[in-house]
């Protein structure tokens, strides 16, 4: 039951981030890596949602799971790093 509670402390860390500015690293395979940056809108239970700029064109809603994140398929990189980096 321990990764059931690592899960719950990267919803609680996001839980935090709600409504900022996030960058989201998502490793699509084959060495395709997609870099976005947007906003967490909104977390569930097992999954949470970014709204993607898109820029000209209307925002899209990408869904990621926790544990996409536990096991490294994508990062995120939270407001502090994107704030020290610029």
């Amino acid at each position: 039951m321990a990764a059931k509670s690592v899960l719950e402390d990267i919803k609680k860390e996001l839980d935090s981030h709600v409504g900022e500015k996030i960058r989201v690293k998502a490793n699509k395979g084959r060495k395709k890596i997609d870099e976005k940056d947007g906003v967490l809108e909104k977390t569930y239970p097992h999954i949470f949602v970014v709204r993607i700029d898109e820029g000209n064109l209307s925002d899209r809603r990408v869904s990621y799971s926790y544990t996409d994140v536990l096991t490294e398929t994508v990062e995120l990189i939270l407001p502090e790093a994107l704030t020290s980096t610029s």
